[in-house]
């Protein structure tokens, strides 16, 4: 028979945490993401992701491609950016090859460049509104101002979502007629768009509930998490590699870069909203100064010479896709090459043995790296936070789970 002592311990209320897992979803969504969350009531106490539910083996994939085959498995790394990620690679690889393009080639991969950035923040700010309950944004930020910008990209590149226009030595062809008239209609509208979505969002009471002082992240956490982009900047860390350490001609143009320090939900919404700005502030520059000249690099060995009397454009965008020069060798070593995607820092670290093959190629995912911050973000807030703190940080999985 149980003494009193013993039988009050059995019915005293013991606390206990609740493991719960968010995620993951069906293999055709749009992102597979499984996080273990441990729960106190409906607080979060902590939280570990899960991933490789969506690997691709794109880093492995690089050692049975050419430099120049391997440029379109980069889109499919950030389909939401794939231009930039062609950009980050190309430049890697020219830095390999000791190879700088002429003026109007960097400048026009600015101007892609840009155009990417916003039509990536204009998928996360529509669907992060969707998220967060705010319906209404969505259609014209996807179906309206990002359906322009793709109708741009195909007019360049024959591609909507995935252009695969950069080459190694500067981009396929050059700009086509009336590309850039299109390009200035656009952005002398598109500000007054970013102010109509304001209207929607920025001072809506229900919006500013669910961010602000929502999954914060100090400028101190950024830094020793390695957080970089959007997420970093929100947080007071001024990090852009763009004026940091400028590439292919940025320092030619005037631009901000939007720093916040409350580090929450709402700063990371507030960081995107100035840099599609700044973004269509960048553009315009590049259509006003844009330079004569030849838009790929004067290096035979490495850039195919265009056929225009005889190709389609079409034609020529695919005979740039030819190998190196039979013979070709590039020098032995290794080099790494950083730019800022719209989700911040995308590095390549690539190895080469002298072969028309990398030996090893190496990504730095800046979502793979700022994912890590979740669990700081999360921990003390309420699971109906969790969902508004993740997709504050714009991840993409493909890139998670390269």
């Amino acid at each position: 028979m149980k003494s009193q002592g013993e039988r009050r311990e059995m019915y005293e209320p013991r606390t206990e945490t609740l493991m719960l897992n968010v995620g993951p979803h069906h293999p055709s969504t749009h992102g597979v993401l499984r996080l273990v969350v441990e729960l106190d009531g409906e607080y979060v106490v902590n939280l570990t992701p899960h991933l490789g539910y969506l690997h691709s083996g794109f880093e492995k994939l690089a050692e049975s491609k050419t430099y120049h085959q391997y440029i379109p498995v980069t889109d499919r790394l950030d389909y939401m950016a794939g231009s930039y990620n062609n950009f980050g690679y190309c430049l890697a690889v020219e830095k390999l090859l000791d190879i700088e393009l002429p003026p109007r080639g960097q400048y026009i991969r600015v101007l892609m460049g840009e155009l990417t950035r916003i039509f990536s923040h204009l998928l996360w700010l529509g669907t992060h509104a969707v998220d967060l309950g705010a319906l209404t944004p969505v259609f014209y930020m996807v179906g309206r101002e990002r359906e322009q910008i793709m109708n741009l990209f195909e007019m360049v590149s024959g591609g909507r979502l995935f252009q695969t226009y950069f080459r190694i030595g500067g981009v396929a062809a050059d700009l086509p007629e009336g590309f850039v008239e299109k390009v200035r209609e656009f952005v002398s509208t598109f500000p007054y768009k970013v102010d109509d979505y304001e209207a929607l969002l920025t001072k809506n009471p229900i919006w500013m509930e669910r961010g602000v002082g929502v999954g914060v992240l100090s400028r101190k956490d950024a830094i020793a998490l390695g957080a970089s982009g959007p997420v970093a900047r929100a947080s007071g860390l001024a990090w852009d590699l763009r004026k940091a350490h400028p590439y292919s001609s940025y320092d030619h143009f005037d631009f901000s870069i939007p720093v916040f320090h409350e580090g929450d939900v709402y700063s990371r919404y507030l960081v995107r909203i100035e840099e599609m700005r700044q973004s269509a502030r960048i553009v315009q520059q590049v259509l006003d100064r844009l330079p004569d000249g030849p838009v790929s690099a004067d290096a035979p060995k490495v850039v195919p010479p265009p056929k225009e009397m005889t190709l389609t454009r079409i034609e020529s965008l695919i005979h740039h896709f030819l190998i190196m020069e039979e013979g070709f060798k590039p020098p032995v070593g290794e080099v790494y090459m950083s730019v800022e995607s719209p989700h911040g820092e995308l590095g390549f670290y690539i190895v080469s043995d002298g072969g028309p093959k990398p030996y090893r190629l190496k990504i730095r995912p800046p979502c793979f790296v700022n994912l890590q911050s979740l669990a700081t973000m999360a921990r003390g807030r309420l699971l109906s936070d969790l969902i508004a703190i993740l997709t504050s940080i714009d991840i993409v999985l493909a890139e998670i789970d390269r």
